[in-house]
């Protein structure tokens, strides 16, 4: 018999009706034992999630204004007490409501605050369920400078092997100084990922409201072809780049297991689904493109010297100017006599991109430095593209065709991906141009 674990994100536990739900899906297959949930979602257009009520408790804290904490946590009180009295069972809440509250002031912090919406949604669904609630500070670890601590696995598994079904909040676990730490938002992917490599499950289920990765987004291609099976590669290509039906960062702790993810969704529990798995089954020959995806908001540096394939080190002073600001970069383009640094515009605020290239100046002395912002990169994504001569070929003209002007390619050495650097405003036409070019038909599947 396999063992499954279930993530079940804020949509499916917006409301005592989807909560019923999600514990009729858990109770239809025995193999479901563990269940890692979100923080209560949207119920509809204008809701506002809760976490994003938690964030605005942990400002006003912050900002010293009680009587808008008051306000807020109260509306985070009627939500969680609505539910209970929907489900029309006692489930406590008022206590954990309490102590959340009463923590808060008393400066537990902003993650612990941030954390608070998984951690009851988690109490409500063990006490829907009846089996053991454990929380996630029990064994979620992280190192000093915020990443994941690999001891969290070999915890978990002393941990959870004393549980043959529990009920895990997602999202958050325990740092180095004792108080509880949030991963980035939607990190309670990353905390199912984890439970399932610390059970060794035969699969992990992430529930959403979805039904599977799709070519591109909804929004700019109308019903796009469904794509029934991805690699931890493309999934993590094609999250990173806007596709956000599953954290980027979900698959490292299952890939190194290789434990496959099934997308599924909570509001058509019986549709197939996306599979994410190691090695494709798919014959390459067959398809070319698996998916599009863009992502706007970013800016390139570029530098220009010449004879800088000579210069000993250039790169370096160049990386370590950025190094020091703690600033990452997406790409790093480059030609014999000049590098170009594709940055988050989220770095670049207050006059930050002005210093930053005044620095960089005076520690590499280009000959000329200029920017480029408000970029959309674009990817195109699909192991297929090495085995199909002609790929760029084809996207390039298909965006010469659309009128789209290129301001940047980067191609990785896998032939995984084609990105390419549009205008903000040309990002919808450019994806919609690709998807024509390699993926435009009748048919509702990939292959």
């Amino acid at each position: 018999m396999g063992l499954k674990v279930c993530k079940f994100g804020g949509t499916s536990m917006a409301s005592a009706q989807t909560i019923t739900a999600v514990a009729n899906i858990i109770n239809a297959d025995e193999e479901r034992r563990y269940v890692v949930v979100s923080a209560p979602g949207k119920r509809y257009s204008g809701d506002i999630k809760v976490t994003d009520l938690l964030y605005q408790c942990a400002d006003e804290i912050e900002a010293g204004n009680l009587v808008a904490f008051k306000e807020t946590f109260q509306k985070i009180r009627a939500r969680f007490t609505s539910i209970e009295t929907e489900i029309g069972k006692e489930l406590h809440i008022e206590a954990g409501l309490d102590e959340a509250e009463n923590a808060i002031l008393n400066g537990a912090g902003r993650d612990y605050c941030a954390s608070r919406g998984e951690f009851l949604a988690a109490k409500i669904m063990a006490a829907v369920l009846d089996v053991p609630f454990v929380d996630a500070t029990e064994f979620v670890r992280f190192t000093p400078d915020g990443s994941l601590d690999e001891k969290t696995f070999e915890i978990a598994a002393e941990v959870l092997k004393e549980y043959p079904r529990a009920v895990i909040p997602g999202f958050y676990g325990l740092g180095v100084d004792g108080k509880v730490k949030t991963f980035s938002r939607g990190g309670g992917d990353i905390s199912g990922s984890i439970v399932a490599r610390s059970v060794m499950a035969s699969l992990y289920e992430n529930w959403t409201d979805v039904s599977g990765f799709y070519a591109c987004d909804p929004r700019i291609v109308n019903s796009p072809k469904w794509i029934p099976e991805l690699t931890y590669q493309e999934l993590r290509e094609l999250s990173y780049m806007g596709a956000n039906v599953l954290h980027s960062e979900s698959i490292f702790p299952v890939r190194s297991a290789g434990i496959p993810i099934r997308i599924c969704n909570t509001f058509s529990p019986k549709d197939k689904g996306t599979y994410i798995v190691k090695n494709s089954t798919r014959d390459m020959r067959d398809y070319v493109v698996t998916g599009v995806a863009g992502k706007k908001g970013f800016t390139s540096i570029t530098l220009e010297k010449s004879l800088m394939n000579s210069e000993v080190g250039f790169v370096e002073k160049v990386l370590s100017v950025i190094g020091r600001r703690k600033i990452s970069f997406e790409h790093l383009p480059s030609g014999i006599d000049t590098m170009s640094l594709v940055i988050d515009n989220e770095y670049l605020k207050d006059n930050a991109l002005e210093d930053l290239m005044a620095e960089m100046k005076a520690v590499a002395q280009p000959d000329k430095i200029y920017a480029h912002e408000n970029i959309a990169l674009v990817a195109t994504v699909g192991h297929g593209m090495a085995k199909n001569v002609g790929t760029s070929a084809r996207l390039f003209k298909a965006l010469s065709q659309a009128g789209i002007n290129v301001n940047m390619i980067d191609q990785g050495s896998s032939e995984l991906n084609i990105i390419v650097g549009v205008e903000n405003e040309d990002c919808a036409d450019c994806i919609r141009a690709i998807y024509e070019e390699f993926l435009g038909g009748d048919e509702n599947e990939v292959f």
